[in-house]
């Protein structure tokens, strides 16, 4: 094989030129407008974050219903891929997603979330789990996954007996997951986890995580990264990673913004719920529809990992995000919502 050359009048090459430079035009139009889209998502989903976090006051402090914000936008007749709102609806039975976050976030990190599935005539509620996020509870206080996932429970608690939701959790927000259908599951319709810790029964969210943190018991001994709230002579609390750590394990992909937002947003991670073992029965857990969506460029919780779990405790469905680190929700939004939608109206 060799190069080919092909010969060209000069009126071809200068079309020819004319073409490419068309191309490299429209190119550069759809990069500007995809840069103007995202944008503007971010800026109109940070001040519905913000506005929402201004009005919280004691019970609705653990809560983000993104329908209640005043800066929404009027929904749209039309998704940008041709499809109308109630092309997106048709079949979808139960509207209602709520959204858990993973350890050390709160219900502020699925802003742009919130957004898209609004878009699409949705009903997105994303909840503070306890010590977390503007829930006003000392994070060394909480010691069981039960006290964790309380404000969720309540949720559930509360719902009308007819109703039922679409529950999402992101990382250890997973096991939250998992307690909730074990509790109640006649009140999920689906469950989905976001390269989540869907462990099995007898399992530990934190085992998930061995690969990257080690043992529990030598964790629990010699990282630098534990907090003891009640005494260095005590069990440790709780842990948190220094920030450089935090966004090579968490971020590698996500924007500058949102990592920004993160860093001073973020809060410490309660350590007893995540070294408590799962206690799931196959006659609650077992019939609850799973589905995973694995993150593969994820370095908090590898690929192989995320593998590993949809293998050994199998859900109804599998989906991947490519280029996404491990929060989708700032690195490939666009990408998520698709996935959340499509889960939707599985009949």
């Amino acid at each position: 094989m060799g190069n080919r050359f092909v010969c060209m009048t000069k009126k071809d090459a200068k079309e020819s030129g004319n073409v490419s430079r068309s191309k490299r035009m429209a190119t550069g139009r759809s990069q500007r407008k995809l840069v103007v889209e995202e944008e503007l998502l971010h800026r109109q989903a940070l001040s519905m974050a913000l506005h929402q976090s201004q009005r919280f006051d004691g019970s609705m402090s653990r809560r983000i219903n993104g329908n209640t914000s005043s800066r929404r936008r009027p929904l749209p007749d039309q998704s940008p891929n041709g499809k109308t709102v109630s092309d997106f609806l048709e079949g979808v039975k139960w509207k209602k997603f709520v959204l858990i976050h993973g350890e050390g976030f709160g219900a502020w990190c699925w802003y742009k979330t919130i957004v898209l599935l609004e878009e699409v005539g949705l009903i997105p509620t994303a909840i503070d789990l306890t010590g977390s996020g503007i829930d006003t509870t000392e994070t060394n206080s909480v010691s069981t996954l039960a006290e964790y996932s309380k404000p969720l429970i309540d949720y559930l608690q509360n719902l009308p007996e007819d109703e039922k939701v679409i529950l999402v959790g992101h990382s250890i927000g997973g096991a939250c997951v998992s307690y909730a259908l074990e509790q109640f599951p006649e009140k999920i319709s689906k469950a989905i986890y976001i390269c989540g810790t869907m462990v099995a029964n007898g399992q530990r969210p934190f085992d998930v995580f061995a690969e990257e943190l080690g043992s529990a018991e030598i964790f629990m001994q010699e990282s630098k990264y534990l907090i003891h709230g009640n005494g260095k002579d005590k069990t440790p609390t709780g842990f948190q990673f220094e920030k450089n750590q935090m966004k090579g394990l968490y971020f590698n992909q996500s924007p500058a913004k949102d990592v920004a937002l993160a860093m001073v947003s973020m809060r410490p991670i309660p350590l007893g719920p995540i070294m408590q073992e799962l206690s799931l029965s196959p006659e609650k857990y077992g019939p609850c529809r799973r589905f995973y969506v694995q993150t593969l460029d994820d370095r908090a919780l590898s690929p192989d990992v995320q593998e590993k779990l949809v293998r050994e405790n199998p859900p109804e469905g599998v989906f991947k995000i490519k280029g996404s680190d491990h929060c989708p929700f700032f690195s490939k939004p666009q990408s998520l919502h698709k996935i959340l939608v499509e889960i939707a109206q599985i009949p």
